[in-house]
């Protein structure tokens, strides 16, 4: 009989974390207690705790009675207008969660950290590709970087031990997430389609013919609790990828007929100013197909979109570590794509036709 286990997920409602949970409740040694401001609706195997991790007196009052804690999955994010304001926050969470967590949780096990390129200084220009996870660090500042140094010095000579995993650009549906290039890319098409228009490619010239990876939400969840739980993968870092590249000059007329629209040459586009006035013509959209009635800010990630298509650069890594370890899992990433499409119009998010 397995060993029961107690995940406790930091940033619950995420695309990262809620699809973690999903995976985790399919597993039968699980018990999960998720942490997000917002809160969340319990099943049978999930509870949800609504926390303010930049409070410490908050984080010690909720977290207090969580004496169970096997493994802390760490995925919270609080996004800031430079890469500079987005250490103390990013960095302040983690210490406060480990350190309450410490305290009471004396089964503690394993502690595994989301991190991403950034690591590789992917967000300031090329970068060397493939990437691995021994290349050598940049200069900072760097919330990922700061927040792995932390759980090493952290770690010394406790029981638990640290994962960091690293995964490109994540797909997944959730809704509410500064993070999901699948549901720009949807809402973006979506709106094209109901003003007549072409589904033009929006981003950097030269972005266009670029090498990607991506990474699929539910592959990445069976990677982190694999990490978390296999004893050759402590304190270790591991670049998480679907297996396959692409480049969008291929994939976009794909996704064009998906929705079944003409295409157009490339146009860069500031998304976040081009679409900034679309909110009555979404509601619209939501009338007419009778959609379920989520926010326009809800389903609005077009700061991440410029984010991404501004990448006139080759963009992916070496996941061979990974494989070479035990993790074999892979997904086709156009397929991930359609898939995940057809998941926000099941959710009557987008229109189905």
């Amino acid at each position: 009989m397995k060993t029961k286990n107690t995940a406790l997920v930091i940033g619950a409602n995420g695309v990262i974390g809620s699809n973690l949970i999903k995976y985790l409740e399919e597993l039968d040694n699980w018990n999960i207690i998720g942490i997000s401001r917002r809160g969340g609706t319990d099943t049978t195997k999930t509870k949800y705790l609504s926390v303010d991790l930049l409070n410490k007196e908050d984080c010690k009052k909720q977290l207090q009675f969580l004496t169970s804690i096997t493994h802390i999955f760490y995925a919270a994010y609080q996004d800031k207008p430079s890469w500079a304001e987005l250490v103390p926050p990013n960095l302040a969470m983690l210490v406060n969660v480990v350190t309450e967590i410490e305290l009471v949780a004396k089964d503690l096990q394993h502690i595994s950290l989301m991190q991403g390129y950034k690591v590789y200084g992917a967000h300031y220009g090329p970068f060397k590709t493939p990437a691995k996870e021994s290349d050598a660090g940049h200069m900072p500042p760097e919330f990922n970087v700061d927040q792995q140094q932390y759980l090493e010095k952290q770690q010394e000579g406790k029981k638990w031990s640290w994962s960091a995993l690293r995964p490109s650009v994540v797909g997944g549906a959730a809704l509410g997430n500064p993070m999901n290039l699948v549901l720009v890319i949807a809402i973006y098409a979506t709106i094209s389609k109901a003003l007549g228009l072409p589904l033009r490619f929006p981003g950097k010239p030269g972005a266009y013919d670029k090498l990607m990876d991506f990474t699929d939400a539910g592959l990445l969840a069976k990677a982190t609790v694999w990490a978390a739980t296999a004893p050759e993968c402590r304190n270790q870092a591991f670049n998480i990828t679907n297996g396959d590249l692409f480049r969008w000059n291929e994939l976009w007329p794909k996704i064009a007929a998906y929705f079944q629209m003409e295409t157009a040459p490339p146009l860069h586009l500031p998304l976040q100013t081009v679409m900034a006035d679309k909110t009555i013509v979404w509601e619209q959209i939501q009338e007419k197909y009778s959609l379920e009635k989520h926010s326009y800010q809800e389903v609005s990630a077009w700061g991440f979109g410029d984010f991404v298509f501004s990448w006139n650069y080759d963009f992916f890594s070496d996941g061979t570590k990974a494989r070479r370890m035990g993790f074999h899992e892979f997904i086709d990433t156009e397929k991930m794509f359609f898939d995940l499409f057809d998941e926000l119009k099941s959710k009557k998010i987008i229109p189905s036709n």
